[in-house]
């Protein structure tokens, strides 16, 4: 069935968060500077300072000690490329103990038991956040069951909108980024992720009652809600704890819609020609 894929690694993330390692950690005092592509520069950007691996390679010159490389299996083109331009210590986080980026780095840190089926990656995501900030001296011992509590919660109804918006800001910016992700590649939806504060200064003009909008909360979460529904949004306000246990909802979310529209997300629409096509030509995979 369309799908199972994703939900069996939805399904799955409290026993897999259960297994991440909590006996390394950086160095005392080091600039760690993270990097990656697509899901896992958002993983990579819930550790501090984070650039894009391409632009990295274009100006691998930054103040940091330490480069932490996020990559699922290991073998990601750019982050790859990244890791070959940084001059200085290299770590990686990963799915898999060796491979091409493995064999650059001094330290593997391997995050997952498995390597994830779904090209959809969700286990895996959150997987590596939490690795980081095991790495960082932050106890996730708790984040399994949290994990569990938030696959069991009830879901804010979606309609038929084919736009949504996720807003967030300081902590809560990568999950709105990583939910966009999903929510595009799993349920093929036009989704849009911002900065709380930058979507007030001028995106409401494309804005109006057929987008479904959520805003995680924190710094100016209540503005950004109060316009939305002043101009005719559907809009939750979405509670925020850590984002290892706010990306659930975005994830059963985007299965959610996908089922409901005869969508499947396990191969992120590249079991259709046109869209193969697209991905070999860009070489995005």
């Amino acid at each position: 069935m369309a799908g199972e894929q994703t939900k069996a690694a939805i399904a799955s993330q409290p026993e897999w968060l259960a297994q991440v390692p909590t006996d390394r950690r950086f160095p005392d005092g080091a600039r760690v500077l993270f990097t990656g592509c697509g899901t896992s520069f958002h993983a990579a950007m819930t550790g501090g300072d984070a650039v894009q691996a391409l632009e990295l390679v274009l100006a691998p010159e930054r103040e940091a000690d330490l480069l932490v490389l996020v990559s699922h299996e290991g073998e990601t083109e750019q982050t790859l490329e990244a890791a070959r331009v940084w001059a200085g210590p290299k770590w990686l986080v990963t799915g898999k103990a060796d491979g091409p980026i493995a064999e650059l780095c001094e330290e593997v840190i391997v995050c997952t038991p498995a390597i994830e089926e779904s090209w959809c990656h969700t286990a895996s995501y959150i997987c590596a956040v939490a690795a980081i900030a095991a790495l960082r001296g932050e106890d996730i011992a708790w984040l399994p069951a949290a994990v569990a509590d938030a696959l069991a919660a009830e879901l804010p109804a979606v309609g038929a909108q084919e736009r949504f918006l996720v807003a967030g800001a300081g902590p809560n910016l990568p999950t709105a980024h990583e939910a966009v992700l999903k929510l595009r590649e799993g349920a093929w939806v036009a989704a849009e992720a911002y900065e709380t504060e930058q979507l007030l200064h001028g995106y409401f003009a494309a804005i109006d009652e057929s987008v479904r909008a959520f805003v995680l909360e924190g710094a100016r979460a209540a503005d950004a809600v109060a316009g939305l529904e002043a101009l005719g949004c559907d809009v939750t306000l979405v509670p925020s704890r850590h984002p290892v246990v706010d990306i659930v909802m975005f994830q059963r979310l985007t299965v959610g819609i996908a089922e409901a529209r005869g969508r499947n997300p396990d191969r992120i629409r590249r079991d259709d020609p046109r869209w193969a096509d697209a991905a070999q030509r860009s070489r995005s995979r």
